[in-house]
């Protein structure tokens, strides 16, 4: 490994672990589990209180979810590209960019949260995920690189249709 791959945004990176496939993939499978979580509390409170389920959807499902990517497309870049195939050996500027749009959107959602924010602009935030998601289905189906394209483009659109769901079941109680 070169010294040019050590390197992160955040410095260098002597272990290599920012590089590392298996980092990435623990923190790609932290933003399943925590998103899931938040979608299953949504749903078992969305019809008796629709506002408590839009917290919890904004805060973990979109808050925690969002910094976490950022943390793996951004500062895990190398690893979290290798772990998809496309590792090229220097840094991904996409990638970075990603993950810097996947922590603004959950940065946006916790300071929410931490501001209690009315349930309209907690759901405002959630539907910018939601349209966020629905523009990368379209990217993910217009571009076939893989084998594994029709499952991610899947994944993603149920993203954006959940996250939907609940920022508007959240905007018909305000």
């Amino acid at each position: 490994m070169t010294e040019r791959s050590r390197v992160s945004p955040v410095g260098p990176d002597p272990g290599g672990l920012l590089a590392s496939p298996r980092a990435s993939g623990a923190l790609m499978t932290a933003t399943y589990i925590i998103g899931a979580a938040g979608y299953l509390i949504g749903f078992t409170l969305v019809g008796g209180n629709p506002d408590g389920a839009i917290r919890w959807v904004a805060g973990l499902s979109v808050g925690a979810v969002g910094v976490i990517s950022l943390v793996r497309h951004a500062f895990f870049h190398r690893g979290d590209a290798a772990r998809m195939g496309w590792d090229s050996g220097t840094r991904n500027n996409f990638q970075i960019e990603t993950g810097v749009a996947n922590g603004a959107i959950g940065v946006v959602a916790l300071a929410g949260l931490a501001l209690n924010w009315s349930v309209a602009a907690l759901a405002t935030v959630t539907l910018v995920y939601a349209a966020y998601f629905a523009g990368v289905t379209v990217l993910k189906l217009s571009v076939r690189d893989d084998d594994r394209w029709a499952m991610n483009a899947l994944l993603v659109a149920a993203q954006a249709v959940i996250l939907g769901y609940f920022a508007v079941a959240a905007g018909f109680t305000t």
